[in-house]
């Protein structure tokens, strides 16, 4: 019978079936390995307090403190025998602040006796607020015992200057966890070490079982900086090292080579082109051509500002593609945006667009556009024109990936905004090729460096950062409208003389207003923060708004609404009306997000602005300011000025800079968040590992990752990594990866 690795053995048999459960079900830990893994968020020093003044508001908390205070409350209630209830009320202090805790009704006799004045102890419960002051409602609690007779137990669960914390729940507490951690901590020495002996000595490391007792029982600061420094390498190394297997893999793959022809379609296009290109728009250009030129297949994300001009760059590339005898496909992840593109690339081409029709130019190509929503006849159409090489370029959303669309020869496939398509997504469309063909990624959400690095590791990376000529400024506020309402009646003031100007103006809400669940809905999808608990009202409605807009402050202009819910040729159609100027407020939900091109609009307002993301607020932003006149965007939000809310909005407000803008945005989310359900719906990998602060270790575990897979592809010399990979690549986290 084989034995199963200490490491890889079910928590269950180790820990007993009722904690194992709690693990599996609230902290995702199976196996010993897991819990290992299950670093601890803080220390707490046993002479030091911590700091009862920060406590954050409505999260799980664990605290070191003194009771300074006990007394015992008796008062009439119904539930309790002979009249009398009991309410325990313990004051603890750190010397930073005070903190109340409170016990009622049975529970108060355990904690009466254990909880004299001048106790330490841990306490650990959900802060809330009662007669404003901040106060923990029965809080489990730990005592800590110098002395205690039991000294056995004291020393294997309190050993060490160094209390650590853990991330924990409700039905968990920190200290439970780290009984368990002590339990299974003999296992770390079977722990597999990952890193090639010369990596770590070359850094100074300490090996793998050294680290993790270090970080579960350190005994000074320099074991804790010693065990983050090597568990920070591991995670950005076996990541890197699966991101180099990908591009060494992908390098593998044949292509066909594509060399536009002189004097071909391309040359036509840009001869008519009325503007000069961006010199980053040539410097990218020439990256992507030079990829197209090599005998495997290109695989490069390409991001850009909105309004950068990466619409540009894709065409270009579309068209040396069909100049060399190939198609390209463009694949955008909503019908709206898929027409838009289709329009706006029909337009730019002119009669190059008219192949095969009278008119059409001799360097003329037929650009198809491929939708759910189409009629059977003009689908039937497109199909032929694909499947015969006639269209040379497609725009199509998810229904260009059905089996029944054929191409005659696909050579390059351009996805817009990648994180909205999956892997098998990706790979449908390029088992479409005879060989794989190019690929272009492009986004429009400013990524920093490292997260690129991390998240599209696997894709060369090229940045547009020049917006184009006779593009304007955008000038951004924010609107209190709780603290200021009068700020607001101003703000539609502003849209009323942008349209008296001969502009019009986008009002975008979080959601539409017809009471169904709506996924959209940051209310639904995010946990609901504090301040959403604060204010109860439920988040503000395109079809209410526009509806008192129209009654009210913009009474007599030409109010329309568009949100995901209405059927594409009724978005179609608003969006047709917008842009030929038949309509001066539209009032959307982030439907209008990607994409919507109407050089007209000049103001932006969006209501309840505190719902959304920075990234999101600055993707939205960028819709107005896309013509000669200046751009405006209002953010509106209730939320108090000192709000972390508001800040975030002043932030956006500050910068029309995306990249600074991702930065606070990842600095004030969770890593998680970025690298894990973000992406892609799994837990992230990242438990020690800081995107933003560990640029560096990032940097080089890419470098030294990239050697070790061209000298060893297969890592037969490296049991140890490839343990590690395997454990990285389970299914969810390889889809992950292959998103790119």
């Amino acid at each position: 019978m084989d034995l199963v690795p200490a490491l890889d053995e079910p928590l269950k048999k180790v820990l007993g079936p009722p904690t194992a459960k709690v693990m599996a079900e609230h902290l995702g830990l199976h196996t010993v390995g897991d819990l290992l893994h299950h670093y601890p968020r803080r220390y707490e020093e046993r002479g030091q307090l911590t700091h009862l003044a920060d406590l954050p508001m409505d999260e799980h908390v664990t605290v070191v403190a003194q009771v300074a205070d006990a007394r015992l409350h008796s008062f009439a209630s119904s539930k309790a025998p002979r009249g009398k209830g009991q309410r325990l009320e313990v004051t603890i202090t750190d010397g930073s602040g005070r903190l109340q805790l409170v016990f009622f009704g049975n529970g108060v006799h355990k904690p009466h006796k254990d909880l004299l004045p001048g106790t330490r102890a841990m306490f650990s419960g959900k802060v809330s607020v009662f007669n404003h002051r901040l106060q923990l409602a029965h809080p489990a609690y730990e005592p800590l015992r110098a002395d205690s007779d039991d000294a056995a137990e004291t020393v294997d669960s309190w050993a060490g200057a160094l209390i650590p914390i853990y991330p924990a729940t409700a039905k968990l507490e920190s200290w439970k966890i780290a009984k368990s951690v002590q339990t299974v901590l003999l296992s770390a020495q079977e722990a597999v070490d990952p890193l090639p002996d010369s990596l770590r000595d070359g850094r100074g490391l300490v090996s793998l079982p050294e680290a993790l007792l270090k970080i579960h029982r350190p005994h000074t600061k320099a074991d804790i900086h010693d065990a983050r420094a090597r568990l920070k390498w591991d995670e950005a190394f076996v990541l890197q090292v699966a991101l180099a297997r990908r591009r060494h893999a992908d390098a593998q793959l044949p292509a066909v080579a594509r060399l536009p022809k002189p004097d071909g379609l391309l040359t036509a296009f840009d001869a008519k082109l009325p503007f000069t290109l961006t010199e980053g728009q040539q410097k990218v250009s020439k990256e992507i051509f030079d990829d197209l030129a090599t005998e495997h297949p290109m695989h490069r994300l390409l991001q850009g500002e909105v309004g950068s001009g990466k619409t540009m760059v894709a065409l270009r590339a579309m068209l040396a593609v069909v100049d060399a005898g190939g198609q390209a496909a463009m694949l955008a992840p909503t019908e709206v945006l898929a027409q838009q593109h289709h329009r706006s690339i029909t337009e730019m081409m002119g009669e190059l667009a008219e192949g095969g029709m009278l008119g059409g130019s001799e360097h003329s190509t037929k650009v198809v556009l491929l939708t759910g929503s189409m009629g059977a006849a003009a689908r039937r159409q497109a199909l032929l024109d694909l499947v015969t090489g006639e269209a040379g370029i497609v725009i199509g959303t998810h229904a260009l990936i059905e089996d029944k669309v054929q191409f005659h020869d696909l050579g390059l496939v351009v996805v817009d905004e990648q994180h909205r398509f999956g892997v098998e997504q990706r790979d449908a469309l390029r088992g479409k090729g005879k060989q794989p063909p190019h690929l272009l990624v492009m986004t429009a959400t400013p990524i920093p460096r490292t997260v690129a690095m991390t998240v599209f590791g696997d894709l060369e990376t090229s940045v547009l950062d020049q917006l184009p000529a006779g593009r304007s400024p955008i000038a951004s506020h924010v609107v209190p409208a709780a603290d200021k309402p009068h700020f607001l009646a101003r703000a539609w003031e502003r849209v009323r003389e942008e349209v008296e100007n001969g502009h019009q103006a986008y009002v975008v809400c979080p959601r539409i207003g017809d009471d169904v669940d709506e996924p959209g809905d940051p209310k639904k999808t995010k946990k609901k923060s504090p301040e959403d608990e604060a204010e109860k009202r439920p988040p503000l409605a395109v079809l209410d708004i526009a509806d008192q807009l129209a009654k009210g402050p913009l009474q007599g202009l030409r109010v329309e609404v568009l949100h995901g819910r209405m059927q594409p040729d009724d978005k179609d159609a608003v969006m047709r009306r917008f842009a030929a100027g038949e309509t001066d407020v539209l009032v959307a939900t982030t439907v209008i997000e990607v994409g919507v091109n109407v050089p007209n609009a000049t103001a932006m307002v969006i209501m309840d602005a505190d719902r959304f993301g920075v990234s999101q607020l600055h993707q939205l932003r960028g819709r107005v300011g896309r013509g000669s006149a200046a751009g405006l965007c209002l953010l509106v939000s209730e939320m108090p000025e000192a709000s972390p809310a508001r800040q975030r909005l002043t932030a956006v407000a500050s910068t029309l800079d995306g990249f600074e803008l991702s930065r606070i945005d990842l600095e004030q989310r969770r890593e998680g968040d970025v690298l894990g359900q973000a992406q892609s719906g799994v837990r992230s990998s990242l438990r020690m590992l800081a995107v933003i602060e560990d640029e560096e270790i990032i940097a080089e575990a890419r470098e030294e990752a990239a050697a070790v897979v061209a000298a060893d592809p297969e890592l037969t010399a490296l049991p140890g990594l490839r343990t590690a990979l395997e454990a990285l690549l389970d299914e969810e986290r390889e889809q992950y990866l292959d998103k790119g």
